[in-house]
C-alpha cells in the first residue's frame, strides 16, 4: 500500500522518505527509471528564479522525496528544512594526497544470488551512485561525482549518523564519562516509565532493547508515523494530541520483549543514546560531534544535521556530510583514531568496534545478505577475511572500512528503494573485490608498515564467512528488504 492511500495527513508525509512508501516493500529497481533517465541535474529540479512549477520540490507535501525528485533533495537538505551546524572549526583542512588509479572502473565481480559478472563503473549506475570516494593507505586512489553533488556539496548521510552517535558513545565509555552498565533511567529520569527507562546504556549502543517501536509503513497506526510527527519542524495542526519533539516522543516508548535477548534495528534507540549523551556532556549532539570528532579531523567543509521543533538534533539520520570528509573519518577509525596527527579517538574503541558483538543475536533478526554480522557501538560488523566493518544509511548511504586491506570507501547514492537489501548485491561483493585487488597489488609494492590489529583481530579475520552464504534463500528481495535501516525522515 502507497503511503498516499494510508490516512496520513499531508503535513506529516513531508518529514518521510516517500520514495519507499510510495511503493511496495518489495518493489525492485527495475521498477524504477535507470540512474542516468533520473539524473536530477539533466531534470532540472529547482533551477530558475523561480523555478517551473513543475521544478519545485516541497518539504510539507513530501514531494521533495518522490522518486526521482529524491535524487536532488539528497543533496539538497538544508534548503528544505530546519538544520544545526557541525562546525569544523577555523583550522586548515588535513591533506588528502590523490594517487588516482586508472584500473578501478574495469575491476569486476560477480552480484550476490547472480551469475553474470558485472564491473566497478557498472554497479556505480546500478547503485545510483551520487558520489563514491577510495582512500587506499591514506591517498585517493578513486574519486567521482555525479547528479548534482559535487566535491564541494553535502549529502543526506542517512543512517550513518547512528554510527557517529554509537562512536561518541564508545569514547565517553573509554574516558569513563559515560557507564554503559548503568541503565538508560540513571542518566534520563524522564524515561523512566518508558520502555528505556530500565535497558542499559550498552544495550542501546548495540540495540539490543526490548521495545515497542514498528516499523511496518503500511500500518498508520505504527509507532513509526508517531516519531515522524513528533519530529516533524513544521507546525502542528489544529487538534494535534500526541508528542511534539523527539524527547516527548521517547517518553510514549513501550516495552515488548526483553532487553539483551536480540539484535533490533530500531531509530528510536539511537535518538534515546543521543539524549543520553547530551544529558552527560551538556551539549547536544551536534556540538558534541563538533568538538570531539569533526573540528580535529581537518575536515573541508562543515556538516549539519536536521533538527525537530524545539532544535534537537536528529540523532537517528539527520546528518549531512561532504563525501571526503566522511572518508576523512573512515581513515580515522581505520588508523585506531589517530588522524590529523593527533588521536581523536582511543585505540581501545576501534578495538572494540571491530571485535563485534554477539553473532546470535545478529542472527535472531532476518538479514539473509548478511549472514556471520554483528552490530556493536553502531557500526555493522561483517567479520570477513578482511576485517571489515561499515556505517550503512537508507538509499545506499555507506562507509566501508578494509582494514587487512587498507581500505576506506565512502559512497552517498540515492537507490530508489529504501532498505539496503536492494543494493547490497551489487555492493557488498564490489567493496570485497576493491579489497581483495588492493591487497594483492600491494604484494607487490613495499606497503608502510600496517596498523596494529587490535585484540583478537587476527583471529577473527583468519574465519572470514562468504558473502554467498545463505543466498539460496535470498534471491531476489529478501523477505525484509527494507528492514536493515528503515526509510523514516532522514533513516
Amino acid at each position: 500500500m502507497g503511503v498516499h492511500q494510508l490516512k496520513i495527513p499531508p503535513w506529516l508525509r513531508g518529514c518521510l522518505l516517500l520514495s519507499a512508501l510510495a511503493f511496495s516493500a518489495h518493489a525492485g529497481s527495475s521498477q524504477f527509471p535507470d540512474a542516468e533517465a533520473s539524473d536530477p541535474a539533466a531534470l532540472g529540479w529547482m533551477i530558475g528564479s523561480p523555478p517551473p512549477a513543475d521544478r519545485i520540490l516541497h518539504f510539507d507535501d513530501g514531494s521533495y522525496f518522490r522518486f526521482p525528485q529524491m535524487r536532488w533533495s539528497v543533496a539538497n537538505f538544508r534548503q528544505l528544512m530546519p538544520t544545526v551546524n557541525v562546525s569544523r572549526g577555523l583550522t586548515e583542512p588535513s591533506r588528502l594526497t590523490r594517487e588516482l588509479r586508472n584500473d578501478i572502473d574495469a575491476l569486476t565481480f560477480v552480484p550476490l544470488g547472480g551469475s553474470a559478472p558485472m564491473t566497478w563503473e557498472q554497479s556505480l549506475k546500478a547503485n545510483y551512485t551520487d558520489g563514491i570516494i577510495v582512500l587506499h593507505r591514506g591517498n585517493v586512489a578513486y574519486e567521482r561525482y555525479f547528479g548534482v553533488l559535487r566535491p564541494e556539496g553535502q549529502h543526506g548521510a542517512m543512517s550513518v549518523t547512528k554510527t557517529f552517535v554509537g562512536t561518541l558513545a564508545a569514547l565517553l565509555v573509554a574516558e569513563g564519562t559515560l557507564d554503559p552498565k548503568r541503565t538508560t533511567a540513571h542518566y534520563i529520569p524522564e524515561l523512566a516509565e518508558s520502555a528505556f527507562g530500565n535497558a542499559t546504556v550498552r544495550q542501546l549502543m548495540d540495540m539490543t532493547t526490548g521495545i515497542r517501536f514498528s516499523e511496518d509503513y503500511a500500518n498508520p497506526d505504527a509507532e513509526v508515523w508517531a516519531h515522524a510527527a513528533a519530529g516533524n519542524p513544521l507546525p502542528k495542526p489544529a487538534g494535534y494530541q500526541g508528542p511534539r519533539t523527539y524527547y516527548e516522543f521517547l517518553a510514549t516508548v513501550g516495552p515488548e520483549g526483553e532487553h539483551g535477548q536480540a539484535f533490533h534495528y530500531r531509530t528510536a534507540n539511537t535518538d534515546a543514546l543521543g539524549w543520553v549523551l547530551a544529558r552527560v556532556t551538556g551539549r547536544n549532539v551536534a556540538q558534541l560531534l563538533s568538538e570531539r570528532i569533526w573540528s580535529r579531523l581537518g575536515a573541508e567543509q562543515d556538516a549539519y544535521m536536521s533538527v525537530d521543533s524545539i532544535g534537537t538534533p536528529f540523532a537517528g539520520g539527520g546528518l549531512n556530510t561532504g563525501l571526503r570528509d566522511l572518508a576523512r573519518f573512515g581513515e580515522m577509525v581505520r588508523n585506531n583514531g589517530r588522524y590529523n596527527n593527533q588521536q581523536i579517538l582511543p585505540p581501545e574503541v576501534v578495538a572494540d568496534i571491530r571485535r563485534g558483538a554477539s553473532r546470535e543475536h545478529f542472527a535472531k533478526v532476518d538479514y539473509p545478505l548478511l549472514p556471520g554480522w554483528s552490530y556493536r557501538n553502531m557500526w555493522w560488523v561483517t567479520h570477513n577475511a578482511h576485517g571489515a566493518f561499515m556505517a550503512r544509511g537508507v538509499h545506499g548511504q555507506a562507509l566501508y572500512i578494509a582494514p587487512a586491506a587498507e581500505m576506506v570507501i565512502a559512497r552517498f547514492a540515492s537507490h530508489p528503494v529504501a532498505g539496503n537489501a536492494a543494493n547490497d548485491p551489487t555492493s557488498l561483493p564490489a567493496y570485497e573485490a576493491l579489497a581483495q585487488h588492493l591487497m594483492e597489488i600491494g604484494r607487490h609494492t613495499n606497503p608502510p608498515p600496517p596498523s596494529t590489529p587490535p585484540p583478537g583481530a587476527s583471529q577473527r579475520m583468519g574465519k572470514g564467512q562468504a558473502l554467498s552464504t545463505g543466498l539460496a534463500r535470498a534471491q531476489g528481495q529478501p523477505p525484509h528488504c527494507c528492514s536493515v535501516d528503515a526509510p523514516i525522515a532522514l533513516y
